[in-house]
């Protein structure tokens, strides 16, 4: 039996309790098909003990868009192959989707017997933390805890509303303060407010990511660059990297890797948009 039929399934535990049901199915697909050791285990540290202790086996991960990332983070360095099998709600699973993983469970595990590993780009800050996707900065800032109107305070908006029209509230476009560079080339600096910064691997761009700063206020056009790597500095500022939120933090660089890792995907796929 060759190295690629000898397979180590980890299956992360959200996944476990989320959704037992697929998580069989997938395990008595692949084990049907390839020799799998399946793994179990009940914490990060144990997940990332069994991916180091994998050997030759092909590793295969059944779990959502974090246990994906928490995969690559560990397997990216030495370039590893990677497989997924999605088991979880679709908001769990866009980062997945987005690159060409099948969404049922049955035809993801199929794909990881018959499927082809595609490499493809991603971005690596210097935190170690790893970007697939979508990078936007800085992230939304979520609803404070116990935002949501009370029966006393919808009481207080009634009566307002009886005593005197209301107005219609202004929409306010947060503005932010950064220095953004791309490869050393100045595209905004802290005395010019922007509204986010996008920034995305260009599949096969030869290791750069498309940045888009976007300017505050209905003056300017976007700036656009195609870079290998990119630094924000400027106030505390937090970013959305796959979904995630991370930060605060006061300046971070990402740099492209080039075929940084690779994934198994239906050999008939288009490349991920």
């Amino acid at each position: 039996m060759s190295d690629h039929d000898q397979l180590l399934v980890i299956v992360d535990p959200v996944a476990r309790r989320s959704d037992g049901e697929s998580v069989r199915i997938a395990k008595d697909v692949l084990s049907a098909g390839a020799e799998a050791k399946i793994c179990l285990p009940d914490s990060p540290e144990e997940f990332s003990r069994a991916l180091s202790r994998r050997g030759s086996r092909r590793p295969v991960v059944l779990g959502d868009d974090r246990a994906l990332l928490r995969a690559v983070a560990l397997l990216h360095r030495d370039r590893a192959p990677l497989a997924l099998v999605p088991i979880g709600p679709p908001d769990a699973l866009e980062v997945a989707y987005g690159l060409g993983v099948p969404r049922s469970a049955v035809a993801a595990a199929r794909t990881v017997l018959d499927g082809a590993v595609r490499s493809l780009d991603l971005l690596v800050d210097d935190s170690g933390g790893v970007v697939l996707g979508d990078l936007r900065l800085p992230a939304l800032p979520a609803p404070a805890a116990g935002s949501a109107p009370s029966v006393w305070g919808t009481c207080r908006s009634l009566v307002r509303t009886l005593v005197r029209p209301a107005v219609p509230p202004v929409p306010s476009v947060p503005v932010h303060r950064l220095r953004v560079e791309a490869d050393g080339v100045l595209l905004a600096d802290v005395d010019a407010p922007v509204a986010a910064v996008t920034a995305r691997p260009v599949d096969g761009g030869g290791g750069t990511a498309e940045v888009t700063v976007h300017p505050a206020g209905p003056a300017g056009a976007p700036r656009r660059a195609v870079a290998g790597t990119l630094t924000v500095s400027g106030p505390d500022f937090r970013y959305r990297a796959d979904g995630r939120v991370t930060g605060p933090v006061r300046r971070r660089t990402w740099t492209v890797r080039a075929a940084g890792w690779g994934l198994t995907l239906p050999r008939d796929a288009d490349p991920p948009a």
